[in-house]
Parts: structure tokens; sequence; C-alpha cells
């Protein structure tokens, strides 16, 4: 089921009587996610991504734009009536019913040309309970299962009513870090397996990357950038995207262009053809040094960390924004300790200029 979202808004009236001042959650949110995909929502907090979410579900109303399900226009219909799978964050299950009953909970309040037989029902419940691998634990309750068995059954009472969408608000974040990796595993297996339109909220950059067909970065409200979370990853619109994707972030330096060269303290560390001279923002990726005692950009050694087959040199230089600055290289590199200078060359597709003013991207021609 394609979704289209066209200039969806949501204006929250001010809290503060005194100021008025409305809250623009999220402000003319324009988006078509195609049929079948995984689309991450990302932001941090108060980006707007869960008020899309609940927007969608019908849960919230937008005060302008529409929301299209196929081609239907949804704007106005109940949540009931949209036909969503919702999967919350607490999970939100019945203590007092078993698995099964659960599951069944959205079944048994349908009516007229959509009622079913127990029957049916039961056989629905059955098949969603084996596809998210919990059929074995139908007879338990809810205290009864771990963390991650709980989000399972959550998945499998969203897709018993076998929604045209199917909705994540945060769905891993009670997890602890193994079972996250393992559920959003299973998230993602799920979905190709019944191919549902799936829309997955989360803050956790991590997450939306793996499991992710595209990405949709959020900040205040405003959509940053849309694509697939590699390309986003390599090619951030401004430094608000870069510094938010990657694991570890990416170094932040104050720079300068002069005479179409890269300035970063006293060092020339690329040429940038055709950029005019300013005062600029530089990021480098982690991984976008390259140890080279003949190298452009010196930096203060601190340390070095072992992570089997990468190492990761941290160092320091005066123009760093970061506090520290992380570079990671191949554990077949070695790093004298003995000396407190570090010298790197940089791959030039891991390096990003912004303005200073706007923070968004200067591009400049790669040789």
């Amino acid at each position: 089921m394609k979704v289209v979202l066209q200039n969806l808004t949501k204006i929250f009236p001010s809290r503060n009587k005194k100021s008025g001042e409305e809250v623009v959650a999220v402000n003319d949110f324009n988006f078509e996610i195609p049929d079948g995909k995984l689309i991450g929502l990302l932001g941090p907090s108060g980006c707007g991504k869960s008020t899309t979410l609940y927007m969608i579900s019908g849960l919230q109303k937008p005060t302008n734009g529409k929301i299209f399900f196929g081609d239907d226009d949804v704007t106005e219909l109940p949540t009931e009536a949209r036909g969503v799978g919702l999967v919350f964050q607490n999970y939100a299950l019945y203590p007092h019913m078993s698995v099964k009953q659960n599951i069944l909970f959205p079944l048994q309040n349908l009516k007229g040309k959509d009622k079913m037989t127990k029957e049916e029902m039961l056989e629905r419940a059955v098949s969603a309970a084996k596809l998210v691998q919990i059929d074995d634990l139908m007879e338990r309750k809810p205290s009864e299962l771990s963390g991650g068995q709980q989000q399972r059954v959550a998945i499998a009472r969203a897709l018993v009513k076998m929604p045209r969408v199917l909705l994540l608000d945060e769905p891993l974040s009670n997890l602890d870090a193994r079972l996250r990796l393992q559920t959003r595993e299973e998230i993602r297996r799920i979905q190709k397996e019944t191919g549902i339109t799936t829309i997955f909220v989360t803050h956790d950059q991590e997450e939306a990357m793996s499991i992710s067909d595209m990405i949709v970065v959020m900040k205040l409200g405003v959509v940053q950038q849309i694509g697939a979370p590699q390309d986003v990853y390599d090619n951030p619109v401004n430094l608000f995207v870069a510094k938010f994707l990657g694991t570890p972030p990416i170094n932040v330096f104050e720079g300068r262009v002069a005479g179409e060269k890269l300035y970063i303290g006293e060092d020339a560390v690329l040429s940038v053809p055709g950029v005019a001279d300013q005062e600029v923002y530089i990021g480098i990726r982690p991984e976008g040094f390259e140890l080279n005692e003949n190298g452009q950009l010196h930096c203060k050694l601190k340390n070095v960390e072992v992570m089997g087959r990468d190492v990761s040199i941290v160092s320091s230089n005066d123009a760093s924004l970061n506090s520290i600055i992380r570079s990671i290289i191949n554990a077949d590199n070695k790093v004298d300790l003995s000396k407190e200078d570090i010298t790197f060359s940089l791959k030039v597709h891991k390096v990003f200029i912004f303005n200073k003013e706007n923070e968004e991207r200067i591009y400049f021609e790669v040789n």
C-alpha cells in the first residue's frame, strides 16, 4: 500500500498562555512512501517523527495537509477505518489475557462484513504467532514473557488484522542491546515476508539505517533529508544530518577555504576547486583518515584503542569542535605510541564542507 503525505502539518496550541506561541510539531511534510517498503522516521526527541506517525494512524488530526493510502484520502477517517496496525513503545498488552487472547482481541471487535467465525479468528491468530515465532507461548500471560517475547506479541496483534500499513513507534527502546539487535532483524524479516508497507519511528540512527529501505531525517518538525540509508550517510545535505548519522560520530572542525585550498588550522588538507574563500565547518567521517607520515593533517596523539579488525586512534586538534578526534583505521597499521604527534591524509569522499552561517553543504569537485 502506497502512502502519500501532502503538505502534512501539525500545530499544537501554546502551553504558555502568556507567550501564546504555537508549537509547530510537523511542518509541511511531503513524501510518497512506496508500496511494500520499510521507512525509518529518524530524529532526536521533539523532531516530530512520532506526531507524523500518529497523524498517519489517525490518532491525531493534521492541522493542514492530506494523507492518502493508495488513491484513498484517509485524512478524515477514524483509526479503526484506516486498516493500520500499531505497535507502541510500551507494547500495551492486556496483562490479564493470555498471548492468544491478546492476539485475538482485534479480530473479536470486527463487525459487519468483516466479522469472522471463531475458527477463522483462531487460524489467523496462530498464523500471526507463527510468523513472529511465538506459537509455542500462546497460553502464557504477558508477565511470564521476556521483553522480546512481549514485543513479538504486540507485533502479532498488529499483524493479525492484515493491515494495509504497519506503524511502529520506538518498538525496541525498552529492550537490552543484544535483544534490540535480534528483534530489529526479526522486524525486517517479518516485513519482507508480509510485504506490508511499514513506517518505523526511532531516535536510534543505527536501528533506522540497518533495516530501512529509506530513512527520513527530521529536525524540529522539518524534514532535513530523505534517501536510502547509505546515500544519506555518504551525502549529507547539512551539518545536522552529518552529525546525526554515524557511529562513532563525524569529526567536526572549524576551517577556512583560501585559494581553493581547504585549511584546518595551518594545514592545507585538500584542494577544493570552485569553492570561494570563506570560513567553514569541516566534517570528516572516522573512516576518512589514513595514517601517513607525509600527510596533510597534524594532530596530537592521545590513545589507541584496538577493536579487533580495526584500530581507533584518539587524537586532538585545536580546530576540532569535538573534545577528541576519533579515526578508524585498519588494524594492520602500526601506531608508534611513543610519539606525541600523528599525521593523516584524508579520503576526499569522506570529507564534507558546510557553510558556517546556515550549515548547508558546500559541494566541491572530487578529482
